[in-house]
């Protein structure tokens, strides 16, 4: 089992803690970015922390909030990102960060206040690379509350523990992710091509080199899903997308879970074309309005009525879009050559 620099087995309260980087990519999170800050130094963690934001060309104040923190706080570290992605502000962070443990953290995750401590505890136990938990998908509007339940549903997302929930142990990925430094310098980081998809892929690299990447429920983060069915397609559309381009980039890496949302999206096209002439052709895109309402049904319980009506809708846009960007990923996408 891998040992953690500074960190021998001891009793919890005498221990020595390893030092922690907590790495951030911002843009325009100006009405967040104090609280989410305030929210990962106030942490249970004995060991020390440092906080690294990367911030890209904001429209808001979000440049001027981060500079205001580290200006109040040593332990905050404030570089740029000029262009705006979220890859190369993680990079950037990474790079400036000075600790063996590097935590990834999003501008909106609220995470749980033993959330480190958990996430340092499990690499020990495990020997894993990296380890991360559950996208704990809560909604506050109707709309939201059905997107929620259906990110944490298999129907709306297949069997991904870091959505659905299951036992710990080893996973393809994980949410966010807490990572040994050494993995990361072995495999180079984030690849800065993906604009989406790019945690899948970095882990992804760290287990084809012989690293284990960690499912743990015990690490939970609240995450605050998109607000409307326009920006919940929008976002699954670039899911399906550059999920494509990994499997270009990276063979053998998509399976069936994958492969059913672009297989549903051309047979429901198909028979929209041909129903004309052949009527019978609109059992395919009925039965898939039957069948994702009848799933609602089966996933809406315990819900106000005003969401699990919504949910039908909110199955549909994530399944089309997803197969759709699949389907339509672009060639001119795919990651040239290292």
């Amino acid at each position: 089992m891998k040992q953690l620099p500074d960190s021998p087995h001891a009793h919890a309260e005498t221990r020595a803690w390893p030092p922690i980087s907590v790495v951030m990519p911002i843009l325009n999170e100006e009405r967040h970015l104090h609280e989410a800050v305030a929210m990962i130094l106030s942490q249970r963690y004995p060991g020390e922390i440092e906080v690294v934001l990367a911030v890209g060309p904001s429209h808001d104040r979000t440049q001027e909030v981060a500079d205001a923190l580290a200006a109040a706080d040593r332990r905050i570290v404030v570089v740029p990102n000029p262009t705006g992605r979220t890859p190369n502000a993680l990079n950037a962070a990474i790079g400036a960060s000075r600790n063996a443990i590097v935590a990834r953290v999003d501008g909106h995750a609220m995470l749980p206040d033993d959330y480190l401590r958990v996430a340092v505890e499990t690499l020990e136990e495990t020997g894993a690379d990296n380890v991360g938990g559950i996208m704990a998908a809560e909604g506050i509007t109707p709309f939201e509350q059905a997107v929620a339940r259906a990110m944490t549903s298999k129907i709306g997302v297949g069997a991904a523990a870091f959505h659905v929930g299951g036992t710990a142990g080893p996973a393809d990925t994980v949410y966010l992710g807490v990572f040994r430094r050494e993995a990361l310098d072995r495999v180079g980081g984030y690849d800065e091509h993906f604009q989406r998809a790019q945690d899948w892929e970095m882990n992804h690299r760290i287990r084809r080199t012989g690293g284990l990447v960690w499912f743990q429920p015990r690490m939970r983060v609240t995450y605050r899903p998109r607000p409307n069915v326009k920006a919940l397609a929008k976002q699954y559309f670039h899911y399906g997308r550059w999920r494509r381009v990994v499997a270009r980039t990276h063979e053998g890496t998509i399976n069936l879970r994958y492969l059913a949302p672009p297989a549903a999206v051309l047979a429901m096209a198909l028979g929209l074309i041909v129903s004309p002439f052949f009527p019978l052709a609109l059992i395919v895109p009925g039965g898939y309005l039957l069948a994702i309402t009848a799933g609602s049904a089966l996933t809406g319980s315990g819900m106000s009525t005003a969401a699990k009506l919504r949910l039908p809708l909110v199955y549909a846009a994530m399944h089309v879009s997803w197969g759709w960007g699949f389907l339509t990923s672009p060639r001119k996408l795919a990651r040239p050559p290292r």
